[in-house]
């Protein structure tokens, strides 16, 4: 078995507990042969920076999946979700003090701060008639398409590598990383990782956030997989 890319959640799996970009995950990262692809609920500027920072060359998933990107030359494709879900904004705020985290930057989906009711928030939104859901990544509580995430945009991206889904690893530590794990080819969930991530996961690091991506790689590497 051999893999041919990584794909990494950022926040909670290559960070520290307090959000910073872990240094001996970047490092492990930097020295690997294979693309490394950042996947997150955040929004593409913040992704391509990251990217940027790490030394990577700019293949990110975004918003759930919702942007991405192959490179840093080129312009993001976006998903024509962000209607529908001012829709759901414009009704839950009538129940819910709801605060827009990066308003400016989501084109795809709407990210709320973790300061309402998320079951009774959910509960209403089954009742209406719009394809959205709610996720929580630990950050941010993320409306979004229920047609949208990160396996899709994983699928997505890899045909524009020249890549097949199942060709990727990935590794991730909350709930939107579940379908990415889906249709990866091998998923690693980080020690700190949410209970249904780990359950979906073919290895569990001991280790916690880019201790526990550097874990995961090293996995990887004694293998012979990457």
């Amino acid at each position: 078995m051999k893999f041919k890319a990584i794909v990494a959640d950022i926040d909670g799996t290559i960070t520290c507990e307090k959000r910073e970009l872990h240094l001996g995950a970047m490092k492990k990262i930097r020295s690997l042969k294979i693309p490394v692809v950042l996947a997150t609920g955040n929004t593409l500027c913040y992704a391509r920076t990251a990217s940027r920072l790490i030394g990577l060359n700019g293949a990110v998933i975004a918003e759930n999946g919702g942007a991405i990107t192959s490179r840093f030359d080129l312009q993001g494709t976006f998903e024509e979700s962000l209607e529908e879900c001012e829709k759901a904004y414009s009704v839950l705020s009538n129940y819910f003090k709801l605060t827009k985290l990066d308003p400016l930057y989501r084109k795809t989906e709407i990210a709320l701060r973790r300061d309402f009711n998320l079951e009774k928030a959910r509960y209403l939104l089954k009742t209406l008639d719009l394809d959205i859901e709610m996720v929580d990544t630990k950050y941010a509580i993320h409306l979004k398409s229920t047609k949208i995430n990160k396996g899709v945009g994983l699928q997505k991206l890899a045909g524009m590598m020249d890549l097949k889904s199942k060709n990727f690893v990935a590794i991730g530590d909350s709930e939107n990383d579940l379908e990415m794990f889906e249709v990866s080819g091998f998923g690693i969930a980080v020690g700190n990782g949410d209970e249904i991530i780990k359950e979906a996961a073919d290895y569990v690091t001991e280790a916690s956030y880019g201790d526990g991506a550097v874990e995961a790689l090293e996995f990887l590497e004694s293998k012979g997989w990457i």
